[in-house]
């Protein structure tokens, strides 16, 4: 009981972080389960994957409703990432005995999740560059409408097949890998056709990879329901914060995570692991401050926030008939 509770109150945790960043769960979730609850690297990640195939129909639904979904990429990504994540599930158990079963898999999710600390910045410069661009008006606005997006058959299929066996092998890249290449490759689509388009291809790649793991009996029930259980009703409450909360700091906090959860699952000490962090939180902020800087940014976020609010507090004061008279 009180370990189903545990993974009940950790998916919710996710959950909010999921529905406030629109990050793929995996990325947390499955290494939650194997550093915390001790649960086997193979068996966190089928859990995992049967639990997104579960939820996933849910928010793809509010998508397809809205029209935020561009079908042209899903058919293109979905031709490669279907056959590609049940593909990773057999490459995951062709290793060999449990414990090298154990190994790879534990190597893999730490690449990966290693790669969606690096996509999570990635994402977040380009996010930057946008705004200076549009600022300087060197990049012309997009369009009210959605716009009529030219598909790259043959680099969106790569995109497919590179996601879907990350996806079979580790339950990562879904949410975190697949978007940052959709916003490289289509850079005129809206940020709500990017989450609706990477969440509705989505659903089919999941539940090819949980098909496959299905197959070999690697799901443990016990794990996947909490999860479940959780993760709804965490995700649901992300979504209603994500307007009152800003999102980029907690992308930025959710890179080291996920950059410390990869080192740890690669096997690197506590001693190096802590250095990488020390690095990652120093180095990386004075280099976001001077990339900020060089687009012509305020260093910090704080400094461009306090002037905003003092732009819109002199306004405010100048619509007022006194001020106006003065």
């Amino acid at each position: 009981m009180d370990f189903s509770f545990g993974l009940m109150a950790a998916a919710a945790a996710i959950g909010v972080v999921v529905g406030l960043t629109g990050m793929g769960g995996g990325a947390l979730m499955t290494p939650t389960l194997v550093l915390f609850f001790n649960i086997p690297a193979p068996v966190a990640v089928s859990s995992d994957i049967v639990a997104a195939a579960a939820m996933k129909p849910f928010g793809s639904w509010v998508h397809i409703r809205n029209k935020t979904v561009n079908w042209q990429l899903v058919r293109l990504l979905v031709y490669g990432s279907v056959p590609a994540a049940f593909l990773g599930v057999l490459l995951q158990h062709a290793v060999g005995n449990p414990e090298a079963v154990e190994a790879f898999t534990k190597k893999a999710l730490g690449i990966a999740l290693i790669v969606a600390s690096a996509g999570l910045l990635l994402r977040a410069y380009m996010r930057l560059r946008e705004r200076a661009r549009a600022r300087d008006g060197s990049a012309a606005p997009l369009p009210k409408e959605r716009p009529d997006v030219v598909p790259r058959p043959i680099p969106t299929i790569i995109v497919g097949v590179i996601g879907g066996v990350m996806v079979g092998l580790t339950s990562v890249g879904s949410g975190s890998l697949i978007i940052i290449a959709l916003m490289a490759l289509y850079p005129a689509l809206k940020a709500s056709q990017l989450v609706g388009t990477d969440l509705v291809q989505a659903v089919p790649l999941v539940v090819s990879a949980a098909i496959a793991h299905l197959m070999f009996g690697d799901v443990d029930w016990e794990v996947t329901i909490p999860v479940i259980l959780g993760s709804i009703p965490g995700t649901y409450l992300g979504a209603q914060l994500s307007s009152r909360v800003g999102g980029g700091l907690v992308r930025r906090a959710l890179a080291m995570v996920l950059l410390i959860s990869g080192l740890k699952m690669l096997g690197v000490s506590n001693q190096a692991t802590l250095a990488a962090l020390l690095l990652a939180l120093v180095g990386g902020t004075l280099a976001w401050a001077l990339i900020r800087r060089q687009m012509g940014f305020p260093l910090f976020i704080w400094q461009a926030k306090r002037a905003r609010a003092a732009e819109q507090a002199k306004r405010a004061e100048a619509a007022e008939p006194g001020g106006k008279e003065g």
